[in-house]
């Protein structure tokens, strides 16, 4: 006869179980890609795939200009530099509103969050010509501000909603604490709230950071040589004269790492900032 304690373990072994499933099928796919990345472009487009296909390094040798092709390296710096800015813009700027929508709430705050909401509700396709024309009009055409402005509005509103939730579960007594020994605001902020609302900010910094990155139909419409960011450079392997697998897979897996680099560093913050608030 099973006792509750022998259903409990057979009910956590089966999640178990089912987590490292979906783990393994939700990475086959970058498996797949890395592996296609290390085969010529004849191997890669075979069909069935040829799994045991000889390695090389071509793929990769033509991402980085080896053999004539442009060099991916000033977009990769134009990306680094939009998706950084632009998260240490919206830093700036969601952690005071934050602050004034949690631990002060300002009147009719939930109303003011729904507003923040609701400017994500916008079809970003349904901006791109009013924003193509004023970037014409003001010659910020094939210009990288132009982007850390845009990402830092388009970032604004859910690291604010983030921001708040985080916020929120900060003692209010260590921060009268730091007032009734004359702390000013600034000084709160800087030392009493931000440490321990550091796994938030980092949860926060990283999807901002993620969804910078990863932007390509704004950068794709508003920029042109100057200020191509990654994506961008990665569509420029999908040509007329077809697909070039192995080059688009070794070009993926290249402008990925800093993603899963910055996701790397910041796990242990980022699973606190994520589960922050769920354990009372």
């Amino acid at each position: 006869m099973s006792t509750p304690l022998t259903v409990k373990r057979r009910g956590g072994l089966g999640l178990g179980l089912v987590a490292w499933l979906a783990g393994i099928v939700f990475f086959l796919p970058i498996a797949w890609m890395a592996l296609t990345s290390f085969h010529s472009e004849a191997d890669a487009a075979t069909n069935p795939p040829s799994f045991a296909a000889a390695l090389t390094l071509d793929g990769y040798r033509d991402f980085f200009g080896a053999n004539g092709g442009a060099s991916p390296w000033p977009a990769l710096i134009n990306s680094a530099m939009a998706s950084v800015l632009s998260t240490v813009f919206v830093l700036l700027l969601s952690f005071p509103a934050a602050y004034a929508l949690s631990i002060r709430p300002v009147k009719k705050w939930t109303d003011v969050l729904f507003f923040f909401l609701s400017t994500k509700m916008l079809p970003a396709v349904a901006g791109l010509l009013p924003l193509y024309l004023f970037a014409k009009n003001t010659g910020m055409l094939d210009n990288i501000w132009l982007l850390v402005i845009l990402y830092t509005s388009m970032n604004l509103p859910i690291a604010v909603w983030m921001m708040q939730s985080f916020l929120a579960e900060v003692p209010v007594a260590i921060i009268e604490a730091a007032k009734v020994d004359g702390a000013r605001l600034p000084v709160i902020l800087a030392r009493v709230v931000a440490p321990i609302a550091l796994p938030g900010i980092a949860a926060t910094s990283l999807i901002c950071f993620i969804f910078s990155w990863n932007e390509l139909l704004f950068a794709r419409v508003l920029t042109g040589v100057v200020a191509e960011t990654a994506p961008v450079f990665l569509t420029s392997f999908i040509t007329s004269q077809g697909l070039f697998l192995a080059k688009v897979c070794a070009a993926s897996l290249v402008i990925s790492l800093p993603v899963l680099a910055a996701g790397f560093a910041a796990q242990d913050k980022l699973v606190q900032g994520l589960s922050l608030g769920a354990v009372k």
